[in-house]
């Protein structure tokens, strides 16, 4: 094991994962990864695997664009089955204003190329009969959204970097960095490394990664709840979602229900705690949405982090202040389903000086010197 590398990336959950294998299929596999604990213990491992292109903000549908057209060749490209499946997202609305932004998101969404439609309740009983419409006031749906499993596919990206070259060090934490005009000395429990070129891609730690090179970075991270059901009949396709009713669900290819929400009373902060209201509380909502759910046992619940930004849309590029120093943070609860683009441009900004398939030039965190427009469509 060597101590000098041209790039380091701190974080091997899969924006980390992607970041290095990309940059080793343009060439560049003098790369370390550098692990606190273990592949997909992170974020990564505790989401619930959406891929989703409905967005309010263009930005994160033009990346979550190329990133399901990375998602669908990705098992063959790692020769990964990551359990991916194109059973669409049905997105309902239970507020009035918020069902007139779907219908303008809409427009733009199929102005940028995106196949979205809109549904009437009842249109959704009749393609969905399991769903309850009650209360519902609009839907959307898109068939070329879906979801994979979020483990298999941080190893397909981790094991394809690994055979290009690249080296992942897990079980490493990150104590400190030391910032030079020439290079980057990064302090861990397991020694000593040096780089010219450092990524920050520390999910719910990477705030705290930046102010080790004094560097500020406007994320804060927040517990996010999820539980699983016992496995029945797979016969649900679509994730189904909905950012006023507060909640969202899938089936998984193995038949159990993984589902969360989000709580307005949460604090920033690390917590890997669980509660039973929360339990209560989404049980109550999902039997009522799913009516036969209510014969199904909870099996798990966990919890997990989104790291936020002040939009809600990730912060992506080098720092202003340190130069090489990069960052993909701040995706405030979608960068699994975001990380394929996210890993293809940050690498070929790193390597090329400019990104080839979408533009990241407006997601850097000078955006906040600025006003800015907050991504609504989140859970």
């Amino acid at each position: 094991m060597k101590s000098e590398y041209r790039i380091i990336v701190v974080g091997a959950g899969i924006v980390g994962c992607s970041i290095a294998y990309h940059l080793a299929k343009f060439g560049e596999n003098d790369v370390l990864v550098l692990e606190k604990n273990y592949i997909s213990s992170g974020s990564t491992g505790r989401c619930a695997g959406g891929i989703r292109q409905q967005w309010s903000s263009p930005h994160n549908v033009l990346l979550a664009m190329r990133s399901v057209k990375l998602f669908e060749r990705m098992s063959e490209e790692t020769g990964f089955d990551i359990e991916y499946k194109q059973g669409g997202y049905l997105v309902l609305s239970y507020d009035e204003r918020e069902a007139t932004r779907f219908e303008e998101n809409v427009k733009m969404q199929r102005s940028l190329g995106l196949n979205v439609e809109l549904l009437t309740p009842n249109r959704v009983k009749q393609r969905f009969e399991y769903v309850n419409v009650e209360k519902v006031l609009l839907a959307t749906f898109c068939q070329t959204d879906g979801h994979a499993n979020p483990h298999l596919a941080n190893f397909a990206y981790a094991h394809a970097a690994k055979r290009l070259g690249v080296t992942i060090l897990t079980h490493t934490e990150v104590l400190a960095i030391e910032a030079t005009d020439s290079k980057f000395t990064v302090h861990t429990s397991r020694g000593r490394f040096e780089s010219r070129i450092l990524v920050n891609a520390a999910g719910a730690y990477a705030g705290q990664v930046a102010s080790m090179v004094n560097v500020k970075l406007p994320v804060e991270s927040y517990r996010h709840q999820i539980l699983v059901t016992e496995p029945t009949k797979n016969f649900v396709d679509p994730m189904i979602i909905s950012f006023s009713g507060n909640f969202y669900v899938r089936q998984t290819r193995h038949g159990q229900f993984i589902m969360g929400q989000g709580d307005k009373d949460e604090k920033p902060g690390l917590n890997y705690n669980v509660t039973f209201r929360f339990e209560k509380d989404l049980a109550r909502k999902m039997c009522w949405l799913l009516p036969f759910l209510g014969k199904l046992r909870i099996v798990r619940h966990w919890s997990g982090h989104y790291n936020m930004s002040p939009d809600a849309q990730p912060i992506i590029g080098e720092s202003p202040e340190l130069a090489n120093f990069y960052y993909a943070v701040g995706f405030s609860g979608h960068g699994f389903m975001l990380a394929p683009a996210v890993g293809e441009a940050l690498a070929e900004k790193i390597l090329f000086g400019e990104t080839k398939h979408v533009s990241i030039a407006e997601l850097n965190v000078d955006r906040f010197e600025k006003s800015t427009v907050r991504e609504t469509n989140v859970v």
